[in-house]
């Protein structure tokens, strides 16, 4: 027997024609599983409207108690359509001039309404291009180190491994090769801590623009990794997108570790980081290089002088104050809200009044950025990583 189908208004009009044949309102509620309420509210309708009064009627509100007068609206769009390019602040002081005895809207307000009428131009979100930074040469052992992951390959397991590689860039020492499951950052951080712990604090670091060494869409592509290397003291050095030659050094020791230590893959990666261990003995102790008069890297290293003690605590004496970024990457001042970076999350950050109603954003010694009270919006500053160009002398 198949299932019968109940609509509300049959169920209503049977409702209504077995109390018209005297049954008690009380009994016909329990069997149609209504309140009484309810139950009085349909009979009452009927009596008054008829049939009609039996229909579902419309929920919305009579009036909404924070709803924009109309003749507001019609003068913001007004005003809009006179001047095209005006904003919401601009319109709203306007209107509030040229119409003083009633209480102004807020500029969100202002904002919205245009919005809605499709009178606000959408901007191109600005996107961090990556160019590279300017690189160094040194020839002493941890003044620079070279991280990179070497392209993923499947273990025998069908599990897919993305090795994480460190080498000092003088001295070819391959400081480490660590298995990992992913390129997400909170597996690099333990890798480089192991790392900063035994071989000590290098000058700086050269990368690619991958993640989590930087980000197309974070505040001059800096990641959190790359922010708690700044917070060490150690400088960032990125290659321009497309040139792998600008750490050629670190790609020709891919070349060897692809060589002799991913073919064929291991079993899981507990056999292939067995692996690795014994590449970097061997690379290290054993197998001369040319680029070295074929010397062994490891009769060139020496540990890093300067000590992995954590990070020190940062302090803006010259700034109007010192704000901690939020989780979310915000800065909170009074009724402000600044969205700055996830990057910078926990981080404090010095802000300085530089104009009237315009302050200057500072991590470290690095300027980041402007903003100002209306928008509070950052409007990022020259890019202090970017690559200088130098002038040249004269002949």
């Amino acid at each position: 027997m198949p299932w019968r189908e109940c609509h509300t208004m049959d169920e209503r009009l049977r409702f209504v024609a077995r109390r018209l044949d005297g049954e008690k309102m009380a009994v016909l509620c329990r069997e149609f599983g209504i309140s009484r309420k309810t139950g009085y509210k349909i009979f009452s309708r009927y009596k008054g409207c008829g049939v009609e009064g039996l229909t579902d009627r419309s929920r919305r509100p009579y009036r909404y108690a924070r709803q924009l007068p109309f003749q507001i609206e019609k003068a913001i769009i007004q005003l809009k359509q006179e001047h095209p390019n005006w904003g919401a602040p601009k319109i709203r002081e306007r209107l509030r001039r040229k119409h003083s005895e009633v209480q102004c809207p807020a500029i969100s307000t202002v904002h919205a309404i245009l919005d809605r009428h499709g009178l606000v131009k959408r901007r191109r979100r600005r996107v961090y291009k990556a160019e590279g930074t300017s690189l160094s040469w040194p020839c002493s052992p941890n003044d620079l180190w070279c991280a990179d992951y070497k392209g993923e390959f499947m273990l025998a397991d069908r599990r897919y491994c993305y090795p994480l590689t460190i080498t000092d860039f003088a001295s070819r020492y391959l400081i480490g090769c660590e298995a990992l499951e992913n390129t997400q950052a909170m597996y690099a951080f333990s890798v480089f801590e192991r790392a900063f712990k035994d071989f000590g604090l290098p000058g700086a670091i050269r990368t690619d623009n991958g993640a989590p060494f930087a980000s197309a869409n974070s505040l001059f592509g800096l990641t959190r990794l790359s922010v708690w290397w700044l917070r060490l003291g150690i400088d960032i050095e990125r290659i321009k997108p497309g040139h792998p030659q600008q750490n050629g050094r670190h790609e020709r020791m891919h070349l060897t570790l692809k060589k002799e230590a991913t073919k064929p893959a291991s079993r899981n990666f507990l056999q292939q980081q067995a692996r690795f261990e014994e590449f970097i003995r061997v690379f290290n102790e054993e197998r001369p290089h040319q680029g070295i008069n074929m010397r062994f890297p490891a009769e060139l290293y020496t540990r890093s002088p300067r000590p992995y003690i954590g990070l020190p605590e940062l302090e803006y004496p010259f700034h109007d104050r010192t704000v901690t970024v939020t989780r979310c990457g915000r800065i909170c001042m009074g009724q402000m809200k600044i969205n700055l970076s996830q990057a910078f999350a926990g981080q404090k950050v010095g802000v300085k009044q530089v104009e009237e109603k315009i302050w200057l954003v500072s991590f470290m010694r690095y300027d980041l950025g402007f903003f100002d009270h209306e928008t509070c919006r950052i409007e990022s500053a020259e890019n202090p990583f970017a690559a200088k160009v130098l002038p040249m002398s004269p002949v």
